[in-house]
């Protein structure tokens, strides 16, 4: 890693600002390297931070055991950071965009296309494994990517459905790596660490918070070229990633179901604002190539040169 990179990845991980202020830094000092010798009275006033946020920063800033936890992050996985080559070009297009991902697996994949996030309810029908099946293997069998967040139900179908055929998957989590949730995915997070990828933004030893989850989803909708929801219920979770997807102007499609299904009743509903109805692969597939080419080439004039 560059001399600033490593920068970025140090200060995203201290406490007391946001991601919001990382970026401040940035213009203020492309290098950061001003940014270590600031007083917390300097960071306050020049960056508009509260005093006790200021000074609770600088601490975290010059905190020994900080700097032993990151020295070790930095030989548990790879870090990427937003201003390395090698940073997803799709995430240079979104809102927000991540500033520090942790990586473990194959960041080769960061590069593949197509790209599809498959996501759904945490419960999902009987007949969702059938869904996925029908609708994904034929992408698998022609080099589609699968993202998706490695929560139970629609999720974890998805990666396994990708891991049985062979095929190529990234998972995006609300923890770090070492504080795998849930819990009972951590044979899933194993065998997709071998065979493809995690990806998180946050550092291997955050535990998962609630609010991490939403914000993880434009992580899972900027990879793809589209976001595809299984099931879902009238008032689900996944709706978050759909309202992401559609801000990153990313395609958004739902399969229908049974009228009397909780399971589809959001997915219903997305249809009826526009999202569009799927019923075999080959919908997604025309939409592909028809829209494919512009998609990535949108993406390729963003890379970081």
């Amino acid at each position: 890693m560059k001399p600033t990179s490593i920068r970025l990845a140090h200060l995203s991980r201290c406490r007391g600002i946001s991601r919001s202020t990382l970026r401040n830094f940035l213009k203020y000092d492309s290098t950061l390297l001003n940014i270590y010798a600031m007083s917390p009275g300097e960071l306050s006033k020049t960056f508009s931070i509260s005093p006790n946020k200021a000074s609770l920063f600088y601490s975290e800033l010059h905190n020994v055991d900080v700097r032993k936890e990151f020295k070790a992050d930095l030989e548990r996985c790879k870090i990427i950071t937003l201003v390395d080559e090698d940073y997803p070009a799709v995430l240079n297009t979104i809102k927000d965009a991540p500033l520090v991902l942790y990586a473990i697996g194959d960041v080769s994949l960061l590069e593949h296309s197509p790209a599809l996030s498959v996501i759904g309810t945490r419960n999902p029908s009987i007949e969702a494994w059938m869904k996925i099946s029908h609708l994904v293997e034929p992408l698998l069998e022609k080099d589609w990517l699968i993202v998706s967040g490695m929560a139970l139900g629609i999720d974890s179908y998805a990666h396994t459905l990708a891991l049985e055929k062979k095929g190529k998957t990234i998972a995006v989590l609300g923890s770090g790596f070492l504080r795998i949730y849930p819990v009972q995915n951590k044979a899933l997070f194993r065998k997709i660490a071998k065979e493809g990828l995690i990806l998180s933004e946050y550092p291997p030893n955050t535990p998962p918070q609630k609010y991490h989850f939403p914000e993880r989803n434009r992580i899972i909708s900027g990879l793809s070229f589209g976001t595809l929801v299984i099931e879902a219920k009238e008032r689900s979770g996944t709706l978050i990633t759909v309202d992401q997807a559609l801000d990153q102007g990313r395609e958004v499609y739902a399969v229908p179901g049974s009228p009397f299904m909780d399971q589809t009743k959001g997915c219903h509903r997305m249809i009826q604002d526009g999202a569009k109805l799927v019923t075999d692969a080959t919908d997604i597939l025309d939409d592909w190539e028809l829209i494919g080419k512009n998609f990535e080439a949108f993406n390729s004039s963003n890379k970081l040169n």
